[in-house]
């Protein structure tokens, strides 16, 4: 069994649940121990940062020094977010790099009783981890149901491979990792040659029309080469894609239906899980007809109860949503 202090990010309780269902589905194939950081807080995602880096690498670097004392032994953080994973990383490598700033921050740490000193903790992606870890091999020797003519576009997005401080990934542009995963699975991967363009990130929320042609380069590209489904490792870039595709269509008049779901998901039901463990029918376009080319059903939607809040904070609705003539205008 491999043990990993596991920072689980904000999203994997609220619009990425499907990822953590399918994670905690398919850890324990894998051998995959996660010891979840006690009183962890929110790494800031990615404005923060460039507001005032002190406070923003003090928020960040508190969930390391937390990992760093509960470790006792084990010597890497894993993130299964995107974001988390380069926010962390960020956060150790300037911390080092940067003596002035390191100090500043661990004088903040002080106030809560903590200290961290960069590098006494490894901040490794939840990719590169099953990839470096687990091995190949092992995905494949756990592979009961295999994703033969299922065609997959591998997206991994623009945040974990650069900038690549450990050097851990394959390449900048063009990284292997994600499709050799989904290959073991039984996957028939396309060449997508976009699969570390942004997804536009919170330009869905201040800049519609620059998102939403970030997301119609991405999904057209998917359709273009005959991909039946689009597979990500980021939280971000799943809502991103699925949540704003409906959006994305009205603005251009195109009419995608090219669902989006996480690594994890397809792992999960490449290893015998029901695509309900594997977090199915959680996504918002749906992902009927590509499960059909492997002969699985989407599991229906939870029914939510008459007056029952749902769990996790509320999509905020881009600011600009009115269409006329195929532009967009202001409420």
């Amino acid at each position: 069994m491999s043990n990993y202090i596991f920072y689980p990010g904000c999203s994997m309780e609220g619009s990425a649940k499907a990822y953590y269902d399918s994670l905690n589905a398919i850890k324990g194939s894998l051998g995959m121990n996660l010891q979840e950081i006690d009183d962890w807080n929110c790494c800031g995602a990615t404005e923060y940062v460039g507001m005032n880096l002190v406070p923003a690498y003090s928020l960040i670097a508190r969930n390391l020094a937390l990992a760093a004392n509960q470790a006792k032994g084990i010597d890497t953080v894993m993130a299964p977010c995107s974001a988390c994973y380069l926010n962390l990383e960020k956060a150790d490598y300037y911390m080092a790099e940067r003596p002035t700033l390191g100090e500043k921050v661990n004088e903040a740490l002080a106030a809560g009783g903590l200290h961290y000193d960069p590098g006494s903790i490894q901040i490794r992606h939840l990719l590169d981890v099953i990839i470096n870890d687990i091995g190949l091999e092992t995905v494949k020797s756990k592979v009961t149901n295999p994703l033969k003519g299922l065609r997959v576009a591998p997206y991994l997005g623009c945040m974990v491979p650069r900038p690549d401080y450990q050097h851990r990934w394959s390449d900048f542009e063009h990284p292997s990792e994600l499709d050799d995963v989904l290959k073991a699975l039984g996957a028939e991967v396309i060449d997508f040659p976009l699969k570390t363009n942004c997804c536009g990130g919170h330009m869905t929320q201040i800049g519609p029309e620059t998102a939403y042609e970030l997301i119609r380069r991405l999904v057209s590209s998917a359709e273009e080469n005959k991909a039946d489904i689009m597979v990500t490792v980021c939280p971000m870039c799943q809502m991103n894609l699925d949540a704003y595709q409906a959006e994305t269509n009205r603005y251009f008049g195109t009419n995608f239906h090219m669902p989006i779901v996480f690594f994890t998901q397809l792992m999960a039901l490449a290893f015998g899980k029901t695509p309900k463990e594997a977090g199915f029918g959680m996504e918002l376009t749906s992902t009927k007809d590509a499960l059909a080319q492997i002969g699985k059903d989407v599991p229906a939607p939870a029914a939510v109860k008459p007056g029952k809040k749902r769990e996790g904070l509320p999509m905020p609705a881009p600011r600009l949503r009115k269409y006329a003539g195929g532009k967009v205008t202001s409420e």
